[in-house]
């Protein structure tokens, strides 16, 4: 059977968008860094205007960028010819090819900057960055009450599912594929409201979750000025917060339509366009906010003036220049060195509990969608 009301060539182009949003972040991600680190390597301030390490950040962009541009005009091509299952395989395999050649070159460059940073001689007296963390949240990060929005377009989602489930039919519609075959269906049971729910808050879950590491992260300062650079950090966490929950209840929004689509009021191609159209937003919100802040926002104040003098260096604790390691080191949560966001000090036995509960929870969630549905 097949349903009406999506054409999927539409549905594979707004897909194929993915790749170059994914690369394009992929590609800036050196210059979207803190000014003191160049390729996961702590350098001066004032380094990053070296002509060799700009030069190096030009190669990396520019050879991620070429195999972006390679990918998404080979998926582009498969969406407009017919061929939909090959553009999900380019997507996945694309989005991860992406993903390694970029930290692939990242670990190239950054074995050429550390080669640059002992020819320089750049040394610090203390081995430890200026960051601070404590029992108190982030006072610009939006809180975390904002989450429970996602509570009213639950409640209205399984209203809609609730008060539409005589009219649906006994065999309900799950999957479809871009072709507009329904692949999946599901007899009608009195659980069947309660699935664009559970998918709901699960969602909300994780976004919750990553709004709560951000207050309890480390907060960053450049060591040279950090009454600046923690004003700066707060505007960039504060915008992160923001984000979350801006998109959350987007995407929380868009999936509401779904008990729509059991009742045969829209079509599933309709919803899933939609649902599709705010992952997009959110894909671009992300890239905005990377943008206008920068890591940890490091480009809020893009013209304060560097220093020569190497002030702090925490290399040693960077395994791979991603990977934090520090037992002697408090805080769970931290800025990340490469890339936009936080990440985990993974010396911590908190955070390897966290990352248990979180793949219970999600192997959780997993098992009740397909036992329940």
């Amino acid at each position: 059977m097949t349903e009406q009301g999506m054409d999927p060539t539409v549905m594979m182009a707004l897909t194929a968008l993915i790749l170059p949003l994914v690369g394009f972040m992929m590609a800036a991600t050196p210059y979207l860094m803190r000014r003191g680190e160049v390729f996961a390597v702590t350098v001066p301030t004032a380094a990053q205007q070296d002509s060799y390490l700009k030069g190096l950040k030009r190669r990396y962009a520019a050879m991620v960028a070429a195999v972006s541009l390679v990918l998404t005009t080979a998926t582009l091509a498969l969406a407009l010819g017919g061929v939909y299952a090959g553009v999900i395989v380019m997507l996945v395999v694309g989005s991860f090819a992406i993903l390694g050649i970029g930290y692939g070159l990242m670990q190239f460059y950054r074995a050429k900057t550390k080669a640059y940073k002992h020819k320089q001689g750049w040394v610090a007296g203390a081995q430890e960055s200026v960051a601070v963390v404590d029992d108190q949240p982030v006072p610009q990060v939006i809180s975390l009450k904002w989450n429970l929005l996602y509570l009213p377009i639950m409640a209205l989602t399984l209203a809609i599912g609730v008060l539409g489930y005589a009219q649906m039919p006994d065999q309900i519609p799950l999957q479809m594929g871009f072709d507009g075959s329904v692949s999946r269906w599901a007899d009608k049971t009195p659980l069947i409201p309660f699935m664009p729910v559970l998918i709901q808050g699960f969602f909300g879950v994780c976004l919750t979750f990553s709004h709560w590491t951000i207050m309890r992260s480390k907060k960053w300062s450049e060591p040279g000025a950090p009454a600046t650079s923690a004003l700066a950090y707060g505007m960039f966490a504060h915008a992160q917060s923001l984000y979350l929950v801006v998109g959350g209840l987007l995407i929380a929004g868009a999936m509401a339509t779904m008990p729509l689509t059991f009742i045969g009021i829209i079509s599933m191609g309709q919803a899933a366009i939609g649902i599709m159209v705010a992952a997009l937003a959110m894909c671009i919100g992300a890239i905005a906010v990377s943008v206008v802040y920068g890591q940890a926002g490091s480009r809020v104040f893009l013209r304060m003036q560097g220093s020569d003098t190497l002030l702090a260096d925490d290399d040693s604790h960077w395994k791979f220049g991603i990977f934090y390691v520090n037992r002697d080191d408090p805080s769970l949560f931290l800025p990340e060195r490469f890339g936009v966001g936080w990440t985990t000090n993974w010396a911590r036995p908190a955070v390897w509990a966290l990352l248990v509960a979180g793949l219970a929870i999600t192997a959780g969630f997993v098992v009740a969608v397909l036992v329940l549905f």
